[in-house]
């Protein structure tokens, strides 16, 4: 026994100072199952080894070397990955899909380059997303890093990609299209995103210029597949903001795999540290599962289900907010009375049929339900005065308000409900044409229905009263000539809504698209066309039936040249998107559908290149790096223009304008320090729409400039102690002017957005830290325990502002409506 762990103890110590990193993954066939008994081997070497029962392989290869990994069995194809160099302790993770056949095929040779690349789709590692610190983990935080996204509101889960608004990002899980609440005003109402980060196996993102395969939206597509487990794994990550937990595992010999996460969030350490003391509970409930069933070779059924439950209660008490200069300091008090009652439910569930007709064609049946029911109920009551503060520095009364010398309150009711229900039926089917050479030519095609029937209440109205009179809407037909004339007008809110909006929406969409890889000489080619149609019908109850059709034809082209010395690839895409109006872009700035809204169109161009290289400090060491560098225009016609309240869009749902918007983008990635992934976001972009032909002006969404730094460090005498960093600064948005105002008067820029977090994560096992057979840790995969810092700089951000009337002066103030400061909160995760 001494000699063994003797030898055991000297292995080890030749694999710790030898220049080693491992290759690891699970071999997937068509069908996305586990295949076993598949030879993984290094070309030209004895390194390799087959894949056990489920797939799963492992091989430690020399580092810092070019290296041919070959995937081969007999009655499968022979994959070959070509160029690949991987740094000292790298764990890099490949998770092939090797397709079985009878026929004898020449191997299928893939360089170091995947076809996201070629195809202009960003895909991001699940673990980073599940380390990286956030307000609001999950994927949507992390998207938050890259060049084309802007988002001031760390509470919430929307996102602006290269001008658009939030209602123009598509969202696919498993191929499924999903959606979000309706009614959502505030971020921190929004509780949870819709994926669930713990049961995500690929993340796809595009900012434009993408496939014909993709529905209608005009800005982005984020695109998820969640992951089919092998064996039985759980884990849970908890913190003072909730818990996450998952649990998944096979049955009945790997024919049935099961995935369940069930999450729970209190967002109270957040909304309690605002300036604005209150009794808050904000509680979001949400499970989801995915199910999958292989009925034989070639038929698959599975299951995605989902269920969230948001509640809101929100009853603030008073606030005190400072601002002006130090030589005009200004200070906004409100004592409030009344609450906030939201309660946002949502259900959702689909089901997937997948059939091989034969080797080359394969026809999905997909079919999915969908139901929100929201509630909305706000009487909240604000007395405010203005006054000036104290700034004497060494006074003991410092911010301090020593008296007011103005004086009002204001009213804010709301009574909304709806109740959604969305119904989904797609044929779905992708040919790959049988071809002996190099390349691969795959025909997809789908055609889609749906039927949405909303039924929407919406009651709200705003009460202004300024020293006892109350102030009336800034509309120029109200006059008021008093004393010389009576004031005859009647007395209304300072702003109202009201409407009462029963409406079905019947949709048709089909697309058929070609994609072609193969070989221009040497150089790799790439290249995709297709078209897409869209009929849908707005009908309901006191509206007039309208039916539009659009058509939208798309292509990219990309080209990785043949040379030795530079890694290169040069894309091009682009075509024109409709946007289709869904409900909320039907309703108008007083809550009325109007049925006769056209779609939204925009045309697309991009150009893109990654150049990917090493870079070296020492002669040992070498890390690998990509420059991704993308510019856009984009042109866009009957634009509904909106205003932008916190996360809620009203639009004016009348096509009155056109835009443009413009701009560069770049984001380094790599290994900025050893063993680890990191990347540097600048991005330049401008935004700008013409209502009525009155002249361009700033879009709401116009952020000029973006730098955002995502970043994972460890301590290198003790591996296991690592650090994450995520830190984003734009410049700031035209949304501070109050929304009843006309954006061609009242062009109102925020303060610039920086913000942040720290997170500190201590490994107890994990892959930088195993546990000793005999330990009571050896039952985890891993386990760590941290801290986090949301807001370091405690800087403080602003979302909107809050406009005061000074009764004296006559005057308005911009008072900021701040974001969240420094909170800190602990973190334990554990999976076994």
């Amino acid at each position: 026994m001494k000699q063994l762990l003797t030898s055991v103890f000297l292995l080890l110590s030749f694999l710790s100072f030898s220049q080693n990193a491992t290759i690891t993954g699970v071999i997937l066939n068509e069908k996305n199952l586990p295949v076993g008994d598949i030879n993984v081997s290094i070309t030209g070497t004895s390194i390799g080894n087959a894949t056990d029962n489920s797939g799963f392989y492992k091989i430690i290869v020399p580092a810092n070397e070019l290296l041919e990994l070959k995937f081969s069995a007999i009655g499968y194809e022979t994959i070959i990955i070509k160029n690949l160099k991987l740094a000292n302790n790298q764990v890099f993770e490949l998770n092939p899909v090797i397709k079985s056949t009878i026929e004898e095929f020449k191997p299928i040779e893939i360089d170091a380059i995947r076809d996201n690349e070629l195809r202009g789709i960003t895909k991001i590692k699940p673990a980073i997303i599940r380390n990286m610190i956030g307000a609001q983990p999950g994927v949507e935080n992390l998207l938050k890093s890259l060049p084309s996204i802007s988002s001031n509101n760390e509470l919430s889960t929307q996102y602006n990609v290269r001008g658009g608004n939030f209602d123009e990002n598509l969202v696919y899980i498993n191929e499924i299209e999903v959606y979000r609440p309706f009614l959502i005003r505030s971020g921190q109402q929004e509780g949870l995103s819709i994926v669930n980060s713990d049961l995500v196996r690929d993340v796809k993102f595009s900012a434009g210029g993408f496939q014909a395969r993709y529905g209608d939206k005009l800005s982005s597509v984020l695109d998820i597949e969640y992951r089919r487990p092998t064996q039985f794994a759980a884990g849970i990550d908890a913190s003072l903001l909730g818990v996450n937990s998952y649990v998944e595992g096979t049955a009945f010999a790997k024919a049935l795999t099961a995935t369940l996460g069930v999450r729970y969030r209190d967002n109270s350490l957040f909304v309690n540290s605002r300036e604005t003391e209150a009794i808050t509970i904000p509680r979001f409930f949400d499970a989801q599962t995915h199910l999958t069933y292989q009925l034989s070779p070639k038929f698959e059924l599975s299951f995605l289900g989902n269920i969230a439950i948001n509640d809101y209660e929100f009853e603030p008490l008073t606030s005190q907010t400072n601002f002006g200069t130090v030589n005009d300091a200004q200070a906004l008090i409100i004592d409030y009375d009344g609450q906030e009652n939201d309660r946002y439910e949502t259900y959702f569930g689909a089901i997937k049929a997948s059939y091989d007709v034969n080797d080359n064609l394969n026809v999905r049946l997909i079919s999915s339900v969908y139901h929100t029911q929201e509630q909305e109920y706000y009487d909240i009551l604000a007395r405010y005065s203005i006054g000036r503060p104290n700034t004497d520095i060494g006074g003991s009364d410092l911010g301090e308000v020593d008296f007011t010398t103005s004086i009002g309150s204001e009213l804010d009711h709301g009574r909304n409900n709806l109740d959604a229900l969305i119904t989904t039926a797609q044929l779905k089917s992708t040919y790959t044409i049988p071809s002996s050479k190099k390349n691969k030519d795959v025909i997809d095609a789908s055609i889609k229905f749906n039927k949405e029937d909303i039924r929407d209440r919406l009651r709200e109205y705003t009460v202004i009263d300024s020293a006892g009179f109350s102030v009336r809407p800034p509309l120029p037909e109200f006059r008021n000539q008093q004393p010389y004339f009576s004031y005859t007008a009647p007395l209304v809110p300072f702003e109202s809504a009201r409407a009462d909006n029963d409406i079905t929406i019947d949709r048709v969409q089909a697309f058929i698209q070609y994609s072609s890889r193969g070989y221009l000489g040497d150089h790799e080619t790439f290249w995709n066309a297709g078209i897409r149609s869209h009929t849908w019908t707005v009908a309901g109850d006191g509206v007039d039936s309208n039916t539009q059709t659009v058509f939208s034809p798309r292509a990219q082209f990309a080209i990785k040249p043949y040379w030795k010395k530079t890694d290169m690839l040069f894309r091009l895409s682009g075509g024109l998107y409709h946007q289709p109006p869904f409900y909320r872009e039907l309703r108008d700035q007083q809550g009325t559908a109007q049925p006769q809204v056209e779609a939204q169109k925009s045309v697309h161009i991009v150009l893109g290149n990654d150049w990917s290289f090493n870079w070296s400090s020492k002669k040992d060491e070498i890390r690998p790096f990509k420059l991704t560098t993308e510019v856009y225009y984009k042109d866009l016609w009957d634009v509904n223009t909106y205003t932008l309240e916190n996360v809620r869009l009203r639009y004016r749902a009348n096509n009155n304008a056109t835009a443009y918007a413009y701009g560069i983008e770049t984001r380094m990635n790599g290994e900025f320090i050893k063993g680890t992934e990191s990347w540097i976001s600048l991005a330049y972009m401008r935004t700008q729409e013409n209502l009525d032909n009155r002249g361009f002006i700033d879009r709401p969404t116009d952020q000029r400039l973006k730098a955002a730094f995502l970043f994972q460090d460890y301590v290198p005498t003790i591996p296991n102690l690592r650090a994450y960093l995520n830190m984003v600064y734009s410049t700031g948005l035209p949304g501070g002017s109050p929304s009843y105002a006309d954006p061609y008067d009242f062009q109102f820029r925020l303060k610039d957005y920086f913000r942040a977090d720290l997170g500190v994560q201590l490994e107890l096992v994990g892959p930088n830290k195993v546990a000793r057979d005999d330990s009571w840790l050896a039952n985890f995969t891993e386990l760590s325990i941290g801290a986090q810092i949301y807001n370091i700089f405690n800087y403080e951000n602003q979302i909107s502002n809050l406009w005061v009337r000074d009764v004296a002066s006559q005057a308005q103030y911009a008072v900021p409506v701040r974001l969240t400061p420094r909170v800190f909160n602990i973190r334990l995760l554990a999976r076994l």
